[in-house]
């Protein structure tokens, strides 16, 4: 568990010099960066895509899982959750809850977040973890600068996230061949596009909805 720990606690180090320091940018400023970390987003979704080589098993393991996302209202619930703890914040103007699931789940469907929670939990090498914190903290502290305080309240999903993959890391090991990572790596990625779209303004989607994608890449890859 050392590795998430490191991982969560760089985000909420990251989140808070990005508080510290909206305090001295024009608003006008928070946005371009905001927009700037937006493009880069984009390119760390396409990047990821081309790890995957079967576009078949991406479009079936979408379709699957968009499905049961909607169906569970994944999205809805994770909202939900922001803004409850926006509630419990005394922030209104969902500021807070727009902050905490944008964070979270570009925090969470890395292929990084996997990979890195099952060599931590099978030979506890921490390495990859180390990696993703750094990169973490830097990019919660440029979105702490343009979204605010509940980017710092995502280290609690990555903490609950990353650690029940690295506890459940013997289970899952076998399963988890490089093929299926890659897969899930693609079709982690795609959501990724979708969140720098998101955040650009370009398309509203529920991301979070899609979600269940990546587990049904395990499956689906096994048929192809």
């Amino acid at each position: 568990m050392l590795g998430t720990l490191v991982n969560a606690g760089a985000i909420l180090f990251g989140g808070l010099l990005g508080l510290l320091l909206k305090k001295g940018l024009p608003e006008r400023v928070t946005e371009a960066v905001m927009k700037g970390v937006a493009l880069c987003v984009l390119y760390i979704g396409i990047d990821g895509c081309l790890e995957g080589s079967n576009t078949l098993a991406a479009i079936i393991s979408m379709v699957l899982g968009v499905i049961v996302g909607t169906l569970l209202d994944l999205d809805g619930r994770l909202c939900s959750l922001g803004n409850f703890l926006e509630h419990k914040l005394k922030s209104g103007g969902g500021g807070i809850s727009n902050a905490f699931v944008t964070a979270s789940l570009l925090f969470c469907v890395g292929a990084m977040a996997v990979v890195g929670s099952l060599q931590s939990g099978l030979t506890g090498n921490h390495t990859m973890l180390y990696t993703k914190a750094l990169l973490d903290g830097i990019s919660a502290l440029v979105f702490a600068a343009g979204l605010g305080l509940g980017v710092m309240l995502s280290a609690v999903a990555v903490l609950l996230y990353q650690g029940a993959i690295t506890l459940l890391a013997q289970a899952l090991s076998p399963i988890l061949s490089d093929p299926v990572i890659a897969e899930m790596t693609c079709v982690g990625s795609l959501l990724i596009i979708g969140l720098g779209l998101n955040m650009l303004g370009a398309i509203k989607l529920k991301i979070m909805n899609f979600v269940p994608a990546i587990f049904f890449a395990i499956a689906v890859s096994y048929l192809f």
